[in-house]
């Protein structure tokens, strides 16, 4: 998919998406991907930034790894979930697990999960399922 063709929202910016990531390669290679198909992104190397950043400026989605160290997915989903002050963002855990951290995100809020190794046809069909501008 082109820019060209990227989703926007009906304000026609691009939408917005977090990535949250504690491995620089992986927040640059979704970066990358992303930003290809004409999305505004945005990082947080940890769970504390990205927390931040959405309480400054709500994303229009999150991709959020659950393994990292400190503040894991799980507990960053949760903590968003919990603040009113956040309006509703769809969040799309990225995990090297199976089924149990899946069961578990989508127990505590997340709205979906893709697994690594990560396959960008499914991650970009499923971010624009959740955005809904296409």
């Amino acid at each position: 998919m082109s820019p060209l063709h990227a989703c926007s929202k009906p304000d026609s910016h691009p939408s917005r998406i977090l990535v949250v990531d504690d491995l620089s390669d992986n927040l640059f290679l979704l970066q990358t991907v992303l930003e290809a198909e004409g999305y505004e992104v945005d990082t947080a190397n940890n769970g504390s930034l990205a927390l931040s950043k959405v309480e400054d400026s709500p994303p229009d989605l999150i991709l959020l790894d659950v393994m990292m160290p400190d503040m894991n997915g799980y507990e960053v989903t949760q903590q968003i979930r919990q603040n009113e002050n956040v309006p509703f963002i769809p969040i799309l855990l990225v995990t090297a697990h199976g089924e149990a951290d899946a069961v578990q995100g989508l127990a505590l809020g997340a709205n979906d999960f893709i697994r690594k190794p990560i396959e960008f046809d499914k991650l970009l069909a499923r971010i624009r399922a959740f955005l809904g501008f296409c």
